[in-house]
């Protein structure tokens, strides 16, 4: 009798272990995933504070850690035109808690100008949204002698290879905006990249520089308080952020337009459902009156697109790029 109930009770505790290992193997339910996040998220920003992605970066993670109740945090890691912070998110754990906020360059001209990249830009990310779009300006010390675009041009043409422009590294946006203006007005500019495009304005102030093609809600202070000179804006249309400076293309330059843009990617290997958490609550964001309101402050204006829209636009103006950098015989390393 008793060997009957010793059998009994180990068949009892066997099958107790079989449901236990059978719940741990199961999918997680749905409330479980939902939970995501149950700790601090971090936006990586790859470029020193105080630039446009930053900005951009900040005004966000207000909103999402207020949506999410975690703290958001965002950590600069500036350096090498953004492939520093790029590769620290790429080499952390694809589980939507290390997001990169990066500018468009990083994906679209970097590959293109550096012969050794820390990572895969098609391979080792998941595009999630373009969150934000806006036009550079035209911008200089107020010594020079050009109150216009086409001034500044028939004076940098009086004199190659003797004026500067900064930008925020080798590769970023407002070196590339730099250049492809440079080629569209054929003059000859010597590029001093800094880490970070905040760093540029002092020495443009100062004059070390005579020329930044920056982002507007870096430049807008700098000229609003008479200390820089916008000659124009990159954009099809003036900015409201600054009515009074005519575009690229009205000043001398048919067709030109340089926008910049700044979006989250992730880890590739993220879960969908978070990638899908990530964008639907930035989406959400982007279109509270508020952050439109902050976005419109800095010249911006909010995008929100799809992971699929955002990596289809990655690729389109990547080819373009890449023909930019091949013209104008640019290298990083």
């Amino acid at each position: 009798m008793k060997t009957i109930e010793n059998r009994n009770r180990r068949v009892a505790l066997g099958l107790a272990a079989a449901s236990c290992a059978l719940a741990l193997c199961s999918p997680l339910p749905a409330a479980a995933q939902d939970a995501w996040p149950t700790r601090p998220v971090k936006i990586v920003v790859p470029f020193v504070a105080g630039g446009t992605t930053d900005v951009v970066a900040r005004a966000l993670a207000k909103d999402l850690s207020e949506m999410w109740g975690q703290p958001v945090v965002v950590e600069n890691r500036g350096g090498a035109g953004g492939n520093i912070g790029a590769d620290v998110v790429a080499k952390s754990a694809p589980d939507g808690y290390t997001l990169l906020m990066t500018s468009g360059s990083i994906f679209t001209v970097n590959p293109h100008m550096y012969a050794k990249m820390p990572f895969d830009a098609k391979k080792d990310f998941i595009a999630v949204t373009n969150v934000a779009s806006g036009p550079q300006v035209v911008t200089v010390n107020p010594s020079i002698p050009a109150k216009t675009l086409k001034e500044f041009i028939a004076y940098a043409k009086s004199q190659p290879g003797k004026l500067n422009f900064g930008s925020a590294g080798i590769g970023s946006q407002v070196h590339m905006a730099g250049e492809s203006f440079i080629d569209a007005a054929g003059i000859d500019l010597v590029h001093i990249p800094y880490k970070g495009e905040a760093a540029s304005y002092p020495d443009l102030v100062t004059g070390a520089l005579q020329l930044v093609v920056g982002n507007i809600a870096a430049v807008a202070p700098y000229v609003n308080n008479g200390r820089l000179r916008a000659l124009a804006v990159t954009s099809k249309t003036r900015s409201p952020l600054l009515p009074n400076v005519p575009t690229v293309a009205e000043s001398g330059l048919p067709g030109f337009e340089n926008t910049g843009w700044f979006g989250f990617m992730v880890p590739a290997g993220t879960p969908k459902d978070i990638v899908d958490k990530i964008h639907r609550d930035t989406v959400k964001a982007l279109q509270s009156t508020e952050m439109k309101a902050r976005l419109f402050v800095a010249g911006m204006s909010p995008v929100g697109n799809s992971p699929a829209e955002f990596a289809a636009a990655i690729d389109k103006e990547s080819a373009y790029w890449a023909k930019v950098v091949e013209r104008r015989k640019l290298k990083a390393n």
